[in-house]
């Protein structure tokens, strides 16, 4: 259950918007409370996963700190939102993740990597983990083909089951107006939503981040986490391809089709992680949520690093750095899907099923009223 006093803040907040109405053009977020004339823990929370935190309300709202009524809807709507993911996190106990969640990340995937490479240590031995191999297989004479593949299986589909439990608790809810299963239409409009990232426009000039100006910057280093990492999810998938359908054992020659995904990949991933991480350490905290920053710099530190490691594998590859660097790269690749559940990727979901309900909504109000629904 979301803490009482953020419901309380959220629904003075979203009472008191819904009669000024000054933002309603900046995101989803208001014209989705224009809907409802009171609102209940589902309605909030769906309104708080439907917040990219682009601030424009924030700077433009008369009633911002430090007036009196304290509108802070960024803050407030984090807020809730941070409790969201704890209170739907599967198994329940682990979802205190959540909380000091750069701390729990950062012991975990340390943890990750010590296991990976004591193992590595005691089960090869160092005239095998130090030594230089190369051409076909290589990799594998330091960690076993079935050993680096069942595990990240194994790590991957606990991470989507995790996932995808706390998602059913999320809609099991029902949150918004429209009571119709979603049609393949809204799934499309809220795919052209969240793959174009269209909510850090804001107002359409930009986010007010990591300042009160508008800036195009939070918008691009997104896309090149995103991008990134769906063009390394590639690498991955095409050389199992290879793998198991060719019979090309890894490593792969720079030009191959894997080794360019994953190279192109990573580079994105560390050049918008960098960017990110930058912008957060200049933003203005007045309009954040702490436990949220907390997730953010959480995950942004592992994907970095995940992609800085990937890339310095492949670059001593064929050096005696290389059993370093491949149990390294491992064990933080685990760190990575071992969090991924109890940190800031839950809002990839989140927000993904909040824009679907929205699009929902929005197509039986533009059918009840006879015009058509908007499309990006």
């Amino acid at each position: 259950m979301p803490s009482p006093d953020h419901l309380k803040e959220a629904e003075r907040v979203m009472t008191l918007c819904n009669a000024c109405r000054y933002c309603e053009g900046y995101c989803a977020v208001f014209p989705a409370m224009e809907r409802r004339s009171s609102f209940t823990k589902p309605d909030l929370v769906h309104l708080a996963n439907l917040c990219f935190e682009c601030r424009a309300c924030y700077y433009a709202c008369p009633y911002a700190p430090p007036h009196e009524f304290g509108v802070n809807v960024p803050k407030t709507l984090a807020e809730l939102r941070a409790d969201s993911y704890r209170d739907y996190a599967w198994p329940p106990a682990l979802g205190q993740l959540f909380v000091r969640n750069r701390l729990a990340a950062g012991l975990v995937t340390a943890g990750s990597v010590a296991a990976v490479c004591l193992l590595v240590l005691y089960l090869r031995g160092t005239s095998t983990v130090f030594a230089t191999h190369v051409g076909a297989g290589a990799f594998y004479a330091v960690v076993p083909f079935e050993a680096m593949v069942l595990t990240a299986a194994a790590l991957f589909l606990y991470a989507v089951f995790a996932l995808g439990v706390g998602l059913t608790l999320y809609l099991r809810e029902r949150p918004g107006v429209s009571k119709e299963p979603a049609g393949p239409a809204a799934f499309m409009q809220a795919a052209r939503e969240a793959l174009a990232l269209v909510y850090l426009r804001g107002g359409g000039e930009g986010c007010n981040y990591p300042g009160a100006e508008f800036s195009h910057l939070r918008r691009r280093y997104h896309h090149l986490v995103f991008y990134g990492f769906l063009l390394d999810l590639a690498s991955t998938s095409v050389a199992a391809l290879y793998h198991h359908l060719l019979d090309w054992p890894a490593p792969y020659p720079f030009w191959s089709v894997p080794v360019l995904l994953g190279t192109v990949g990573g580079v994105m991933l560390l050049l918008g992680t960098a960017g990110l991480l930058y912008l957060k350490s200049r933003s203005d905290h007045e309009p954040a949520d702490p436990q949220m920053l907390d997730m953010d710099v959480a995950l942004l530190v592992l994907l970095l690093l995940t992609s800085l490691t990937g890339l310095l594998l492949l670059a001593f590859r064929e050096t005696a750095a290389m059993g370093t660097l491949l149990a390294v790269h491992l064990g933080t690749v685990a760190g990575l899907f071992l969090t991924l559940p109890y940190g800031k990727f839950a809002h990839a979901l989140y927000r993904y099923a909040a824009l679907v309900l929205n699009a929902a909504e929005k197509r039986e109000e533009a059918s009840k009223g006879s015009i058509q629904p908007p499309t990006w």
